[in-house]
């Protein structure tokens, strides 16, 4: 049994590494000197959407998008389930 447990602690140590690099690189909230960044990206997306620059992208960038929108949807849902602390509807 123990030789079971170190063959899996063996193994998953350079899979946690990994892990722990990228979450610590980033996880990390945004730092004050990001915001002018933020809010550059932000009027450049509404800026495009008002031109028609959506119509000029490829696939693979609509997929993308379309992937990162239903990310955003999939955690808005999952955080009103958590905050409701329910799966089932609010209470009225």
């Amino acid at each position: 049994m123990s030789k079971l447990v170190s063959g899996v602690v063996a193994a998953s140590k350079p899979i946690l590494a990994n892990f722990l690099h990228y979450g610590k690189v980033e996880l990390i909230p945004p730092k004050p000197s990001e915001f002018g960044a933020i809010k550059d990206g932000i009027a450049h997306v509404v800026h495009q959407a008002k031109s028609g620059g959506w119509k000029n992208l490829t696939v693979k960038e609509a997929w993308l998008n379309s992937l990162i929108a239903a990310e955003i949807t999939f955690w808005f849902y999952v955080g009103e389930v958590i905050g409701k602390r329910s799966l089932i509807g609010y209470e009225v």
